[in-house]
């Protein structure tokens, strides 16, 4: 059986999906742009900042099924632009320190809302 998680602390979906989706002890999270969750609107600034609110975002709905970034076993980042790549992964290490989970990365046409960077994730529970 599958249980929608929902939380505050990640912005609602801008459309018809989920913030997570858990299926036994696999979560499933939808992308996250740079959305803060209090305005609705991206952060100011560029890739870098969104990318730190794609994470923030992350942890709000790891915060919701009480996991931490050590749970996160595979993500998906998608660039607006490849030459953006060093600055999301300066980025992303600051927040998978220790062993980093498994990860693609592609640059992508465009992302909802003119986002640089869109990030989902597979969580495993322990």
């Amino acid at each position: 059986m599958k249980k929608r998680i929902t939380t505050q602390e990640a912005p609602a979906a801008v459309g018809p999906y989920s913030q997570a989706i858990a299926v036994g002890n696999t979560v499933y999270l939808s992308g996250q742009i740079g959305l803060d969750p209090a305005t609705g609107k991206l952060v100011e600034g560029g890739v870098v900042e969104q990318t730190r609110q794609c994470l923030k975002n992350i942890q709000g709905i790891l915060n919701a099924i009480h996991a931490g970034p050590e749970a996160v076993v595979k993500t998906t980042v998608y660039l607006a632009h490849i030459e953006d790549f060093a600055r999301v992964n300066a980025v992303y290490g600051e927040f998978f320190t220790g062993d980093a989970p498994a990860r693609s990365c592609v640059a992508v046409q465009a992302l909802p809302l003119g986002s640089l960077v869109e990030i989902e994730a597979l969580v495993v529970l322990s």
